[in-house]
């Protein structure tokens, strides 16, 4: 039983340590990856929203210039007092 116990929380630590561990941008079209780099970002602090930020795709490809998008990664940056969530796209 001791055996059965210990299996389901060495599963279970694995899976939560598992689904965190995504590096680097995700390829979401066959486009080549160009020289543009478009970032919608949006800074909260203690944890207090006052209005709206569209951290979506298309905002983010618009503020660097991008046409076709190739890889879309998400940041986020956590401080003592605030917190940074990043879109960031590349591609042409």
């Amino acid at each position: 039983m001791k055996n059965i116990k210990n299996a389901i929380l060495f599963i279970t630590v694995g899976t939560f340590l598992a689904s965190c561990s995504v590096s680097g941008p995700l390829m979401v079209t066959n486009h080549t990856v160009g020289s543009k780099r478009g970032e919608a970002s949006r800074k909260i602090f203690l944890n207090f929203t006052f209005g709206h930020t569209d951290l979506g795709l298309i905002t983010a490809a618009k503020e660097g210039g991008v046409k076709k998008i190739a890889t879309v990664d998400w940041k986020v940056k956590g401080g003592l007092f605030s917190t940074t969530y990043s879109t960031i796209v590349t591609g042409e």
